[in-house]
């Protein structure tokens, strides 16, 4: 559906946005923030700056198709992969295809790992409200990869927020979560990008200067 004008300047907007549907957890010793990277992590910061909070970084790929990276199959997260059976149907994407996709994909997601964070382990998330942000949310598979690698640590409680949708996905993965938060859906999300004036790609510098910005003063 084309839109007369996006509803979010950059990610650092759509963050701001977000948080006054989040101000519940302002100040909160139990509550976190985790930004997806790359492109949630600038979202995540300005909500965790806004509510004071602790932030970090969660590592998730997303498994394109070969050919059309853009479309994804699934993703992966620490321990965890998660396929678009609709889309490996559809495509008949061979096991084969899968399995070096996620070579691949594990490959930098590791990189990633190491840049990012180093010798640092997570924050601490056990019995903690872990609010989990990217910028938008289209198939629904990086989010979902990564609701599971985070159950793995026994948080007290997972909240979804993003900025757009498509309404489609928002189903799956509310049912995961347990809240949702969203400031757009729409029926069909063909590209992210279309939602914000400034979509520049995050680069590696970004995240490691945001990781390194205080979000609680």
């Amino acid at each position: 559906m084309p839109i007369s004008a996006p509803p979010f300047r950059n990610r650092s907007h759509a963050g701001e946005q977000l948080a006054r549907q989040l101000t519940v957890y302002t100040d909160r010793e139990d509550a976190l923030v985790l930004g997806l990277a790359r492109g949630g992590l600038p979202v995540g910061h300005a909500i965790a700056s806004a509510l004071h909070l602790p932030l970090d970084v969660l590592l998730v790929r997303k498994l394109g198709v070969p050919g059309r990276e853009e479309l994804a199959f699934g993703a992966i997260a620490a321990g965890v992969r998660v396929l678009n059976e609709e889309v490996v149907a559809q495509l008949s994407l061979p096991e084969t295809v899968i399995e070096q996709t996620v070579q691949r994909e594990m490959a930098e997601l590791t990189r990633r790992e190491k840049l990012y964070r180093g010798e640092r382990a997570l924050l601490p998330v056990q019995e903690r409200t872990v609010i989990l942000v990217d910028d938008g949310l289209a198939t629904g598979a990086s989010m979902r990869a990564a609701i599971a690698a985070l159950r793995q640590h026994n948080p007290a409680g997972i909240v979804v927020a993003v900025p757009v949708a498509a309404e489609n996905s928002v189903s799956a993965v509310a049912a995961l979560a347990d809240r949702f938060v969203c400031c757009v859906a729409v029926p069909l999300l063909f590209g992210i990008s279309a939602y914000y004036d400034d979509f520049a790609q995050v680069s590696d510098q970004e995240v490691q200067a945001i990781l390194a910005t205080p979000t609680r003063l």
